[in-house]
């Protein structure tokens, strides 16, 4: 029978955010393919696991699938780990996940920490729908032309940065999306000095830049304001009233939406127009 490849997350930071699970599947696969196996290798020293380690990264994942698919094939189980958070989520991975599913393989997820999760959770930015786009581009056009579509995103949008990046990309941030607009900025999530910042573009821009900025960085931005009607309840009743073959049901019903209220609202102010 052939292998089982386990897409296995690890922490972030917090070394107690290991699951009961990730530490046996660990511990009893063949073989952990690793991102970086000297980092790795100290979180298997200190839950105790002694499995072998093999790289798989960015630059040799292409051809290191191939070998492990290989020994799944002849029957070896194989965990998959990236430095941190979950494999291929911004991280190396999906290539091997793509080979052994198309070998027919079976691929298991070990579920766990996941820097994007981790700050969406706590960042109290609408979460009903949301949008990964990973790094934002290192150079100031690209990252701008990135930025003007996130700008009109009507989800909350979550990228990545890098410390160093983090202060240009604020201020594009704030001439594109405008001052107000609302930001979240996890900081060293689950970590000793874990920070969450949470405020307009314009305070995100004074707070960061007041010292040097270090730790990995997930930014969330707030989804764009909806555009004001520009009639009012009262207004959209009677034009819908006279131009439309609705009922008052629909009509109430098609209004409310328009104007983000309560369905009950505009019924009590339909009845005043009705009276």
């Amino acid at each position: 029978m052939s292998g089982t490849l386990y897409v296995v997350a690890t922490p972030i930071g917090n070394l107690e955010d290991m699951t009961y699970r990730a530490v046996r599947v660990l511990s009893e696969v063949v073989l952990v393919a690793a991102e970086d196996t000297r980092h790795s290798r100290k979180l298997l020293d200190h839950y105790g696991i002694k499995t072998r380690l093999i790289s798989c990264h960015e630059h040799n994942e292409k051809e290191r699938s191939a070998e492990l698919v290989a020994r799944l094939q002849q029957g070896e189980s194989i965990a998959l780990i990236s430095d941190a958070g979950t494999p291929a989520i911004a991280d190396p991975g999906y290539r091997l996940v793509r080979a052994a599913r198309q070998a027919g393989l079976e691929v298991v997820c070990v579920p766990g920490c996941n820097a994007m999760i981790a700050g969406l959770s706590i960042s109290g930015l609408p979460t009903d729908s949301f949008a990964f786009a990973g790094f934002l581009p290192a150079k100031k056009m690209a990252r701008r032309a990135v930025i003007e579509q996130l700008a009109a995103a009507e989800s909350t949008q979550v990228f990545y940065e890098t410390p160093h990046r983090l202060l240009a990309a604020l201020i594009d941030l704030r001439e594109i999306c405008g001052p107000e607009r609302e930001i979240a900025v996890g900081r060293e999530l689950t970590k000793k000095h874990e920070e969450l910042f949470w405020g307009s573009l314009s305070m995100a821009l004074d707070h960061f830049s007041a010292k040097p900025v270090k730790g990995e960085l997930v930014l969330m931005l707030a989804p764009r304001a909806p555009a004001q009607p520009e009639e009012t309840v009262e207004e959209a009743l009677q034009r819908l009233h006279q131009q439309a073959d609705l009922s008052w049901k629909d009509i109430i019903k098609q209004v409310a939406k328009q104007h983000g209220l309560p369905g009950s609202e505009v019924y009590r102010r339909s009845l005043a127009l009705r009276g």
